[in-house]
C-alpha cells in the first residue's frame, strides 16, 4: 500500500515513544529532539532501528514517567528560554523522573 505524500510527511514529523508497559505516545519530532539521547537515536545514520521506524521503546521508563517527560518536551519548547515558568513535578515522581531525565539527557 502506497502512503500518500501528506501521510508520509506527517509520519516523518512525529515520533512514537513507547513506555515499559507498551503505552505509545506520538509526539512532534521537534519536541522529542529536546532529549539528546532520542536525538542521537533518530539522527544517527543507519545505526539505530529507531531512525528508520521513528519509534523508540523505553523498557526502563514507566508510562507515568514517559507521559511527564513528553509534557516536559513541549514545556521546554515553549518556556525554556524564559525563566518565569516552572515545570511542575509531583513529589512522588521526582526520583524516577530524575533517573529518566538523566538517561535521556534532558
Amino acid at each position: 500500500i502506497n502512503e500518500t505524500k501528506k501521510e508520509k510527511m506527517k509520519k516523518e514529523e512525529t515520533v512514537k515513544l513507547i513506555s515499559s508497559e507498551g503505552f505509545e505516545f506520538v509526539v512532534d519530532k521537534e519536541a522529542a529532539m529536546v532529549s539528546q539521547t532520542i536525538r542521537n537515536m533518530l539522527t544517527s545514520p543507519g545505526s539505530f532501528a529507531e531512525s528508520q521506524h521513528g519509534e523508540v521503546t523505553f523498557p526502563e521508563i514507566s508510562t507515568t514517567i514517559l507521559e511527564k517527560i513528553c509534557q516536559y518536551f513541549y514545556w521546554h519548547l515553549e518556556f525554556a528560554s524564559g525563566k518565569d515558568r516552572e515545570f511542575p513535578i509531583e513529589p512522588e515522581l521526582t526520583l524516577e523522573l530524575m533517573m529518566a531525565a538523566n538517561y535521556l539527557h534532558t
